[in-house]
């Protein structure tokens, strides 16, 4: 085979591969995914809005208004109240679909878009470019923002504040923890493979071992006991704090789950687990007059 010919050979070959990745680009953003979460699995959940009222909302923050998604039944209410906190993607189109889940268990359930002010991490393309926007979000912000998120549920007549709760995943999973020390009128949390332990920085001064003793609300931890990323050892300093602080929090390691094993859109989502995961989620807020 000539040189010209192999070159030939390549370049359409190339060509193919960069069709290809547009291609796969495009349906992202067409089905709501963020790009950097490719390739979406075979076993993505898709919650359909029949009964519900879902869509985008804007949420006032100050002086501010920040993006967010919320889902709620179309008819009655007030309705209780989950506040969903995204995963690193941002609220893309998995955390969309778990509000209407929520939404069809009869709650309001809202995401805000809590990297709003640092950028728009949905067009990105790998988790090394998400990464260092991520570090520039304060804790403070973002206690702020889910605190105006509670306010606009509660000033729009159909969220029952009094019957507030939180879940979040992956980087929003750490938000729980942090915001059941910091809300007043929290009644449970929910933290799907959070970070337990960390070194201090500006912007997350603590994390959730160092708060363990200020929770104000009772949190349900879901861990994986195959989490590359959060070992059980932290899982273990996270439990002796609870214990020690006389907390009633609990935490459930999945032994043979990854990180983000709730995750059905990724390789890494464990059907068996994510069922059971989500049948103690809705009981723990039951449990603790969030329902």
């Amino acid at each position: 085979m000539s040189r010209d010919l192999q070159t030939d050979i390549a370049n359409v070959f190339s060509r193919m591969e960069l069709n290809r990745r547009h291609m796969m680009a495009s349906s992202l953003a067409a089905a709501g995914f963020a790009l950097a979460v490719q390739p979406i699995g075979a076993a993505t959940i898709t919650t359909d809005a029949t009964g519900l009222e879902a869509g985008d909302v804007k949420i006032p923050v100050g002086d501010q208004t920040v993006p967010g998604y919320r889902a709620m039944p179309s008819k009655g209410g007030p309705f209780p109240v989950i506040l969903v906190v995204q995963e690193i993607f941002g609220v893309h189109e998995h955390i969309k679909d778990i509000c209407r889940r929520f939404a069809k268990q009869g709650y309001f359930a809202i995401a805000p878009e809590l990297y709003y002010r640092q950028g728009d991490v949905s067009k990105l393309k790998s988790i090394d470019e998400i990464r260092p926007i991520v570090a520039k979000v304060p804790d403070e912000q973002v206690m702020g923002d889910l605190d105006a998120t509670v306010d606009f549920a509660q000033k729009s007549g159909k969220g029952d504040v009094a019957k507030l709760g939180v879940t979040g995943f992956c980087w929003g999973g750490r938000i729980v923890w942090l915001y059941a020390a910091h809300s007043k009128q929290l009644k449970a949390g929910v933290a799907w493979y959070g970070r337990l332990v960390g070194d201090p920085t500006e912007n997350q001064p603590k994390h959730p071992v160092n708060i363990a003793a200020d929770l104000r609300a009772p949190v349900l931890g879901l861990y994986g006991g195959k989490d590359q990323g959060i070992p059980l050892d932290t899982v273990e300093q996270m439990r002796t704090a609870l214990k020690k602080a006389k907390v009633p929090s609990e935490i459930v390691v999945f032994p043979d789950s990854p990180h983000a094993f709730f995750a059905d859109y990724r390789p890494s989502y464990v059907e068996a687990d994510a069922r059971e995961a989500w049948k103690k989620a809705l009981a723990w807020f039951k449990q603790h007059g969030v329902a």
